[in-house]
C-alpha cells in the first residue's frame, strides 16, 4: 500500500470519485455533493492498493493548533485490511510536523469503533446527515 497525496488532475477525479460513492451515492446525492469551497486549502492523502486508490480523506485547519478530518473513505472491497488506520496515522503525521496539537473529527455511527481504536474520543453527539445518519464528535490530542 502506498499512502500519498493526489498529485494530477486525474489523480483529483479518481479521489473524489471514490469520496462520492461510498459518502455520497448510497443516498442518492448527486456528483458534486462530495467537495465543498474548502478544498483548495486543505491536505488530502489518498491510499493506493494494487494501483487502485482504495482509500481518501482530508485534512482542514480549523485554527492554528487544531485540524479537521474529513470525508474519509475505504473503498468497501478494500475495508478492514489496515488501509484506514493508515490514512489516519499518515494524517496525524503530517499534522504534527505542522504544529496541529489535535485532531477532531464528525464520525458516522458505524465508524465511531474505528476511530475509538485509533485513540479519538466522542466529545458529544452531532449532526444528522441525510436525515438518517448520525455522527458524532470526537477527538484526539497529538
Amino acid at each position: 500500500m502506498k499512502i500519498c497525496t493526489p498529485e494530477t488532475e486525474e489523480d483529483f477525479e479518481k479521489y473524489y470519485e471514490l469520496r462520492w460513492r461510498i459518502l455520497r451515492k448510497p443516498w442518492q446525492q448527486n456528483r458534486g455533493t462530495e467537495k465543498d469551497n474548502n478544498e483548495n486549502n486543505s491536505y488530502h492523502l489518498m491510499a493506493i492498493e494494487d494501483n487502485y486508490i482504495a482509500g481518501v480523506a482530508r485534512l482542514q485547519n480549523i485554527s492554528s493548533t487544531e485540524a479537521q478530518l474529513r470525508y474519509m473513505a475505504v473503498d468497501n472491497n478494500y475495508q478492514n485490511q489496515g488501509i484506514g488506520k493508515a490514512i489516519v496515522q499518515s494524517m496525524e503525521d503530517y499534522a504534527i510536523k505542522n504544529n496541529i496539537h489535535s485532531i477532531i473529527l464528525h464520525a458516522r455511527e458505524n465508524a465511531v469503533g474505528f476511530y475509538e481504536k485509533t485513540g479519538y474520543e466522542i466529545i458529544e453527539k452531532s449532526y444528522l446527515l441525510f436525515d438518517c445518519i448520525q455522527h458524532y464528535k470526537m477527538k484526539k490530542t497529538l
